[in-house]
Formats: structure tokens, sequence, C-alpha cells
């Protein structure tokens, strides 16, 4: 099942279905998943670096549902072409907290559509049952990714260690707050 597109300015946010996340993560050269499609992958995205795949497909496999939360292809509309992919880590945890990450293919970066795929993906979630904390983790030394995560009000919480990107700082905001903030 594949949600629907959420659109921003100039973004199509689009969501894989559970078939294509694995194909494009056992087979990335399997052009099958881009037929009929309106968009095109020049820069590759997922297909030389799965990216979040190789979390997310176990995590599909387990429970189809889980889907809905996980891989978008950021779209850029001028140009049809994708440019990079946004993807939850997985539903909200017991307490509703929800974290995402994206990656956009480096001739994207400072542009502004960090801000325009988070501002996205956020109110879409925000509108989903159960989620009352929005999550964005980041390395310290990222410091375009934690000035962007100010623009929209998130408060610093505290650091962990992830065990592939190394000590993270942890921001934070709840689905109230955002509301209020970004309505």
């Amino acid at each position: 099942m594949r949600e629907t597109i959420i659109e921003t300015p100039r973004l199509e946010l689009y969501h894989l279905d559970a078939e294509e996340i694995v194909t494009l993560f056992e087979t990335p050269e399997d052009l099958s998943i881009y037929e009929g499609k309106t968009f095109t992958n020049p820069y590759r995205v997922l297909m030389d670096d799965s990216g979040p795949l190789a979390w997310r497909v176990p995590q599909v496999k387990a429970d189809a549902l889980l889907n809905k939360w996980f891989v978008r292809w950021i779209i850029l509309k001028s140009t049809r072409e994708i440019i990079g992919s946004t993807s939850f880590h997985g539903a909200p945890d017991e307490v509703g907290m929800i974290e995402i990450g994206l990656g956009l293919d480096s001739n994207f970066h400072n542009q502004g559509f960090g801000f325009e795929v988070l501002k996205g993906m956020w109110d879409w979630v925000s509108k989903q049952g159960g989620v009352k904390v929005l999550r964005y983790t980041v390395s310290a030394q990222n410091l375009a990714s934690v000035a962007l995560v100010g623009k929209f009000g998130f408060k610093h919480v505290g650091q962990q260690m992830d065990e592939i990107d190394g000590p993270e700082e942890i921001y934070e905001l709840s689905v109230q707050d955002y509301g209020s903030l970004h309505d």
C-alpha cells in the first residue's frame, strides 16, 4: 500500500510501497520500480548507497503495515528527478515519539530543500494518530542540520551514541508546539 504524495512548493515526497523498497534494497539495478513513473533517478538515490533501506526492509518484511512510516523519494517538481530520500525510523513509540532522517544529493544542499522536506513530513505526521513528539538526531559537527532543526523551534534534550554515526545530539518538539509554531 502506498501513502499519498506529500507536496511542498518545489518537491513531491513520493512514498515507496513495501515491494518497491525490498526490490530497491535487494536488486538496486532492477529498473522495473521506475516503470510507469513520471520521474527519473539520475543521482541513483538509494541505489549506490542503500541508506535507511538496510533497517527499513527487515522491519517491513516483519510487518508490512509499518511501511506507512517509511521511505519517500524526494522529487524535484521542475525536473522530475529524485534528489534524495526521507524516512521515519519506525512507527511512533509507546510515548508517541517519532524520529526522522533525510538525505539529499550534495548538488541540492544549502538551497532550502531540507527545510521543505522536514516541514512536509512533519505536517503530515502531525495529523497521524498516536504521534505526540517529533525527534531529530544529528552530529554536533553537522552545523547545517543543527541550524535547520533550530529553525523549527526544536529543543536540545540530550545526546546518544549511534552505532554507525557516533555521538549525536537529540532534538525534540511536541506535535502541539509544532502546530502552534508552523500552522
